[in-house]
């Protein structure tokens, strides 16, 4: 009885605090790491006014929905994107525990897919990946890979060296052809990141994903927008969003290819 009430109600409940929890965090990770400062000290503040954020201020989601999206002190309007990055990071937790369970897979993915969410929203914001995230990741995810069955340290290596190498090779070619960079250095650390952490088949499907949802992007803001074919989009979200695609959807679509493949 007590078994089943844990994995019916508790497990996944605790998933989700712990995911609004993380997302809070990854929030402060987004702001803070491109303007390089400290992600624990000081504690969170107002960006208008400065003033320290009550700790019942500073419930995911929840406390935005009560102040309405304004601060408490100063009235100042609280970015849509802080309860948006906990919401998305619930969903995805809460997402990974059915498919894995509590499991090491399970832990694993919630660093990888917090990993990608950060990346993700400093990209958009600043058009960068810090190496801390990317390099750092990448190491961690190579590390990891030493205790993941039946995942293991030669899948992660070559990942990182399949995904690192493939854009860097095709940055060099566009580079000599355009006479331009049209790939920064941090979309080839991120997929190398990548690949420590999903190996050379998750990052082959996250270059192509990632690939045909930017272009569908790119043509979208160009016939909407106005925009010509040197507007820097950035990549790292997109490449974000393949590799957790890949996450949940990576053997379903593999065992469909070997079905169209050998027709059974």
């Amino acid at each position: 009885m007590i078994t089943q009430l844990t994995t019916t109600y508790i497990t996944p409940i605790g998933v989700i605090i712990f995911g609004g929890i993380i997302g809070s965090f990854l929030n402060v990770c987004i702001f803070r790491l491109p303007r390089e400062k400290s992600i624990i000290l000081p504690p969170s503040s107002c960006p208008t006014c400065h003033n320290k954020i009550r700790f019942y201020d500073n419930i995911p989601i929840l406390s935005y929905l009560i102040l309405k999206g304004k601060c408490r002190v100063c009235g100042s309007k609280i970015a849509l994107r802080y309860p948006l990055v906990e919401f998305l990071t619930i969903a995805l937790f809460f997402s990974l525990y059915l498919k894995f369970g509590l499991s090491l897979e399970f832990a694993v993915n919630m660093l990888f897919v917090s990993l990608l969410i950060v990346i993700s929203f400093i990209d958009i914001d600043f058009k960068i990946i810090p190496d801390v995230l990317s390099l750092g990741g990448m190491a961690t995810g190579f590390i990891l890979s030493f205790f993941r069955y039946p995942f293991g340290y030669l899948d992660s290596l070559i990942g990182i060296f399949i995904g690192g190498g493939i854009l860097y090779g095709i940055a060099i070619a566009y580079g000599a052809i355009a006479k331009r960079e049209g790939m920064g250095g941090g979309d080839i650390k991120l997929l190398g990141m990548i690949g420590a952490f999903s190996g050379i088949k998750g990052v082959l499907f996250t270059l192509m994903a990632g690939s045909l949802i930017g272009s569908i992007v790119g043509i979208i803001l160009m016939l909407t927008q106005g925009k010509d074919m040197k507007y820097a989009l950035p990549f790292g979200p997109f490449l974000s969003l393949g590799a957790i695609i890949y996450i949940f959807s990576g053997d379903y679509l593999e065992k469909g290819f070997v079905r169209l493949i050998t027709g059974q």
